[in-house]
């Protein structure tokens, strides 16, 4: 499968509220459920860090097929780092593109971006229940450094 990554567009905000809901099937407690507070959600994410919201896609027998989106902000302030920091607002990977690279991608293509703007620390908070998700950020190598109710915020430090 070749997987070519692009930024996001405001034409991808009705392939985003697709893939989003797709996505977060079974773990709608931490997800957006309804199509315009996702579409504001894209709205709000793209006016926050146009440049470090990708997308991956695929083309199949002549058609684009969207796979993910990752969403980096690198003017992002966090108050636990004291600094900015590169965001991560949103991962996500329908699940039948799952296990395939494709998450694996849009982060590296996230932390080059991080790189380009001096962000020495990527942060994201992940669903308490979203083991899939804190099981894939372990093994790039994010470390949980604290809690907050139903999420858990985990950091990597950018080489």
């Amino acid at each position: 499968m070749n997987v070519v990554f692009r930024k996001v567009s405001p034409e991808d905000l009705n392939e985003f509220v697709r893939v989003y809901k797709d996505s977060y099937k079974e773990l709608e407690e931490y997800a957006y459920t309804k199509n315009k507070e996702i579409k504001s959600y894209f709205k709000w994410m793209f006016s926050r860090d146009k440049h470090g919201f990708i997308v991956a896609e695929t083309k199949n027998e002549g058609e684009t097929e969207i796979l993910g989106f990752i969403m980096v902000d690198t003017n992002w302030f966090s108050p636990f780092e004291m600094k900015k920091v590169g965001e991560i607002h949103e991962l996500i990977i329908l699940p039948e593109f799952r296990k395939k690279g494709v998450g694996r991608g849009l982060v590296s293509k996230g932390f080059d971006y991080m790189r380009s703007r001096n962000r020495k620390i990527a942060e994201l908070w992940v669903g308490y229940r979203n083991y899939h998700a804190q099981r894939f950020y372990r093994k790039l190598g994010f470390e949980e450094k604290n809690s907050f109710g139903k999420w858990i915020r985990m950091t990597k430090k950018v080489d």
